[in-house]
C-alpha cells in the first residue's frame, strides 16, 4: 500500500471540514488552505496545519492548481484531496497533482475526462450498455440540424451544454419555431459559463424524477453500487433536498440501475468515489445523464442507510486498499438532507451576507451538522451560499421527516437569512410528504410556499426579535417611543419593507401589534 501519512485538502467550509474529521479518524494529518476570507474559518481551525493561498476570489486562491500543488510539497503532504467544486472535477488538476509525485484521492485523470463531457459520456454508456434518453452524442452543428433532430425524436426536446452542469446552457423546446433562438441562448450561456459553446440534444423526459446511484471502486477492479439518492427536490436545476433510499425504487429496480453505473463506471476505468446520475420516468425507466467524478454533496444521507463512511473509503482506496464489500447493502432506515444555504427565499433566494451572530445547532438521536460556520462567521459573496448540511436519519421515511422538522425547529442562525424556513413549509407540504414530486415540482409549488405565512416557530421568534428591536430602539432614542433608524438585532440595516423577508414581515406584524 501507499503511504498516507498527510493530505492537503484543497477545499473550504463544510467539505473542508468533513474530510479533516476523516483523516484524524484514520490517523492521517491535515492541511487546510485559506483564502483572506476564510482566515478564521472553522476548516483552518480544524486541521492540523494551516496555509494561507491569496485574496478571496477563488480564480486567485482555490482555483490555482499550480500554487496548491506547490503549497502541498511545501508542507510535505503525500496527498491532496479536491472535496467537490472548484478543480474537483478538472482532468488537468488530477494530472498535475499525480505528476508532481503525489496521490491525488479521486479517480484517474482519464476517468474525470471521459466523463467530464456528457456527449463523451452518452457515448461511453452506451457502449457499456445503460440505457440514455435518446438523443446526440456529438454537438450540433446549426439550428437546422436541431430541427431535424427535434422531428426525429419528438417534442419537447432539450438542448444541452456538453461541458456543463447546474442547469447552465440547458433549454426545453417545446415549438420548432423556437429551436433557433434557443439554440443560440444555450450556446451563448455555455461559452460564458464553461468557455465552451458546444450544445446537443435530447429528448425531453416529461415529468421524471432524478434519482442518483452512488459508486465505490478500487484500485483492483472492483466496483459496487451502494444505492440510490432521491434528488427531485431541485431550483433552477439546483438540489435543495436528497435523501436515501428513494419511494420509487423497489430492491428489483434498485438492482437494475446499480448494475447499469457500474457497467458505466467500469467502462470509464473509474476508481475511488463517484455518482451515476439517472431520470427515472412514472413507468419505471430509466436514463443516464452524466457522472460526478468527485465526492457529491448528497452523501452523507447513503452513508447514514448504508453504513458507510465514503470519505474515508476515498482515503483507504486511494492508499491502495481493497474493497472488503462486493454486493451492495440493504438500506437500513431513511436519511434525508436539507441544504442550508444563506439565501433569502422570501426575496427570490438572493443571496443575504452579514456575520454569524449566533448559531444554536440542533441535536439528539439521528440529527448530523456537516457545517463550515460557526458564530462570529462571516458570510461574504466570493463562495457558494451553502452554510451548511442538515442530515437526519430515522428506521422510516416518516419519521425522518419529522425528525427533520424538529432538527430544523431546534437550528437557530442569527445575521444572515437562511433557507430554514423554506425547508420547515417543504417538510409540512402534503405533496412531500407522499413523495409526490418530480424534478419539475418545485418550480411549479415555489409560488404556494412563498406566499403561505411564517410557520408558529418564525412568529416566536419575531415576535421576541420584534419586542427587543422596540427596547433597543427606545434606548438608544431617550426621550421617545418611536421606532426610528435603529438597526435590527443583527447589527443591519432594515430592508426596504417591499423586499422584506418572512422574518422582518413577522417582527413588523409583531412591533405593529406591540
Amino acid at each position: 500500500m501507499k503511504e498516507l501519512r498527510k493530505v492537503l485538502i484543497a477545499n473550504r467550509g463544510e467539505i473542508a471540514v468533513r474530510i479533516i474529521r476523516a483523516c484524524r479518524e484514520l490517523g492521517i494529518q491535515s492541511v487546510a488552505v485559506y483564502s483572506d476570507a476564510d482566515a478564521g474559518a472553522p476548516h483552518v481551525r480544524a486541521a492540523d496545519e494551516a496555509v494561507h493561498i491569496g485574496p478571496a476570489p477563488a480564480s486567485q486562491s482555490y482555483l490555482r492548481g499550480d500554487h496548491l500543488i506547490e503549497v502541498a510539497k511545501q508542507v510535505g503532504a503525500d496527498a491532496i484531496h479536491p472535496g467537490y467544486g472548484f478543480l474537483s472535477e478538472r482532468e488537468w488538476f488530477a494530472k498535475a497533482v499525480e505528476d508532481a509525485g503525489l496521490i491525488w484521492i479521486g479517480p484517474p485523470a482519464s476517468a474525470i475526462a471521459a466523463m467530464g463531457s456528457k456527449t463523451a459520456a452518452r457515448t461511453l454508456a452506451i457502449k457499456a450498455g445503460t440505457p440514455v434518453v435518446p438523443g446526440t452524442t456529438e454537438a450540433l452543428k446549426d439550428a437546422a440540424e436541431a430541427k431535424k433532430l427535434a422531428q426525429e425524436f419528438g417534442l419537447p426536446v432539450l438542448l444541452k451544454a456538453a461541458a456543463g452542469g447546474g442547469g447552465k446552457g440547458m433549454r426545453v423546446v417545446r415549438d420548432l419555431s423556437e429551436i433557433e433562438g434557443a439554440l443560440g441562448s444555450a450556446q451563448r450561456e455555455a461559452k460564458n459559463a464553461f468557455g465552451d459553446d458546444a450544445v446537443y440534444i435530447e429528448k425531453y423526459i416529461e415529468g421524471p424524477r432524478h434519482v442518483e446511484i452512488q459508486v465505490l471502486a478500487d484500485q483492483h477492479g472492483n466496483c459496487i453500487s451502494l444505492g440510490e439518492r432521491e434528488c427531485s427536490i431541485q431550483r433552477r436545476h439546483q438540489k435543495m433536498i436528497e435523501e436515501a433510499p428513494s419511494v420509487a425504487v423497489s430492491p428489483e429496480l434498485r438492482a437494475k440501475m446499480g448494475a447499469a453505473a457500474v457497467a458505466a463506471a467500469k467502462a470509464a476505468g473509474y476508481v475511488n468515489a463517484g455518482t451515476c446520475e439517472f431520470l427515472l420516468d412514472k413507468h419505471g425507466n430509466f436514463y443516464f445523464l452524466e457522472m460526478n467524478t468527485r465526492i457529491q454533496v448528497e452523501h452523507p444521507v447513503t452513508e447514514l442507510v448504508m453504513g458507510i463512511d465514503l470519505v474515508q473509503w476515498q482515503l483507504r482506496i486511494a492508499r491502495g486498499e481493497t474493497l472488503p464489500f462486493l454486493e451492495t447493502p440493504k438500506p437500513n432506515g431513511w436519511a434525508i438532507e436539507c441544504r442550508i444555504t444563506s439565501e433569502d427565499p422570501a426575496n427570490g433566494f438572493l443571496p443575504s451576507t452579514g456575520r454569524i451572530t449566533h448559531l444554536q445547532l440542533p441535536a439528539g438521536p439521528g440529527v448530523r451538522w456537516d457545517g463550515g460556520i460557526t458564530t462570529g462567521s462571516v458570510v461574504g459573496l466570493n463562495y457558494d451560499p451553502m452554510l451548511a448540511k442538515l442530515i437526519v436519519h430515522a428506521p422510516t421515511r416518516e419519521l425522518a421527516i419529522a425528525r427533520m422538522e424538529r432538527a430544523l425547529r431546534e437550528l437557530v442562525i442569527h445575521g444572515v437569512e437562511t433557507s430554514r424556513e423554506f425547508h420547515l413549509r417543504m417538510m409540512a407540504d402534503e405533496d412531500y410528504r407522499t413523495s409526490n414530486v418530480t424534478i419539475q415540482w418545485l418550480e411549479a409549488k415555489l409560488p404556494e410556499l412563498l406566499a403561505r405565512k411564517p410557520s408558529a416557530d418564525t412568529l416566536r421568534v419575531a415576535v421576541i426579535a420584534g419586542a427587543l428591536f422596540a427596547q433597543k430602539d427606545r434606548a438608544g432614542r431617550p426621550g421617545t417611543g418611536v421606532a426610528g433608524s435603529a438597526q435590527t438585532p443583527s447589527g443591519a440595516a432594515p430592508s426596504d419593507p417591499s423586499r422584506a423577508s418572512w422574518a422582518e414581515q413577522a417582527r413588523r406584524e409583531a412591533l405593529r401589534g406591540a
